[in-house]
């Protein structure tokens, strides 16, 4: 999720767990746990494809944040020597936020591979959207009142409480839409007749009411299109769009296209761009503009891979969310 998202469920979590107790500080505490993780976004990993692919993996493993408890535990005791007595609650705290840190993550469709070292699979159900107002607000109100409000009511606690309740019921509910939708997507392929080999239903640009749908085919090219959970009609309408899946020859065995072929989990079209093939990861953007693009070769026979893989730069078309609003509406793609 994005930072503002993690850093209010951090110090929702932290004042939760100890802010009748040491004040503030829980909360603050929280929000700084909570923003960790994702710090690795600033360390370099040698080039554009590593920068991707990395993140979120060791520093987001619930074994490397378990073991990094007791090291933020001792710092915290450090700072605030007079809060000793609360050692285990602050591991808690900070364990916790941790967590579900991770476990946000895990209900985008980025991709978390929570279990490294050991297994490295990224885990991305798609559920909710990277940033989602309805998600972050109800958290955002709790905690904003736990801090503001007097600390001789518990009116700012059962704020905070009621905001992690109504959010992590949100949550519960994307995965419901996402599975309706899951189901009538399938039932539209079969009635149609549509081959393919992968589904991806990914919610929508800040909402869970519109659901984007991936079809990849056998032959790589795959369909695109989106479901409304207000559709009057069971159907969904697709739209084909290629993948030059031929430019990769010669390629298959470079490091850099196949950590993007199983990062994308089979979701990436290839295409061509100014003599360079470019790979786009079709999980996270809409047709024709994806957020991760890269170019890996160039173009010829025999292709030759790029000495330095750069990230082609993500047109940003606010129009994008106009439509999507729109789409929520009206069955209409256009």
């Amino acid at each position: 999720m994005d930072s503002l998202t993690q850093l209010t469920l951090g110090a929702a979590v932290g004042e939760a767990v100890l802010g009748r107790k040491v004040g503030r500080k829980a909360a603050l505490w929280g929000a700084a746990c909570g923003t960790f993780p994702d710090l690795d976004v600033f360390l370099p990993f040698g080039d554009a494809v590593r920068d991707f692919t990395y993140h979120r993996s060791f520093s987001h493993s619930l074994f490397v944040l378990t073991l990094l408890t007791p090291f933020f535990v001792w710092l915290i005791l450090k700072l605030h020597p007079k809060t000793a007595l609360q050692k285990n609650h602050w591991a808690l705290l900070v364990w916790l936020v941790f967590m579900t840190h991770i476990l946000l993550d895990c209900f985008t469709v980025y991709g978390t591979q929570i279990f490294w070292p050991f297994w490295n699979y990224p885990v991305g159900w798609g559920s909710i959207f990277i940033i989602d107002p309805v998600y972050t607000g109800p958290l955002l109100i709790g905690v904003i009142s736990a801090l503001v409000l007097s600390r001789n009511s518990d009116r700012g606690q059962l704020l905070n409480r009621a905001g992690l309740v109504v959010s992590s019921i949100y949550l519960a509910w994307s995965i419901g839409a996402q599975t309706y939708v899951t189901a009538a997507v399938e039932r539209s392929l079969s009635s149609m007749s549509v081959p393919y080999e992968k589904l991806l239903v990914s919610a929508g640009p800040l909402n869970t009411m519109l659901w984007r749908v991936v079809v990849m085919k056998p032959d790589g090219n795959y369909y695109e299109g989106f479901y409304s959970l207000l559709d009057g009609s069971p159907e969904v309408t697709l739209s084909l769009h290629e993948s030059r899946k031929e430019l990769l020859e010669g390629l298959e065995g470079q490091w850099p296209v196949q950590r993007l072929r199983w990062f994308s989990k089979g979701f990436y079209k290839v295409w061509l761009h100014d003599g360079e093939v470019i790979i786009s990861d079709l999980r996270m953007g809409v047709e024709p503009d994806y957020v991760f693009a890269f170019a890996v070769a160039k173009a010829g026979n025999p292709r030759a891979l790029l000495a330095a893989i750069q990230r082609v730069p993500a047109n940003r078309d606010l129009d994008q969310l106009k439509k999507a609003w729109q789409r929520i509406w009206s069955a209409s793609d256009s």
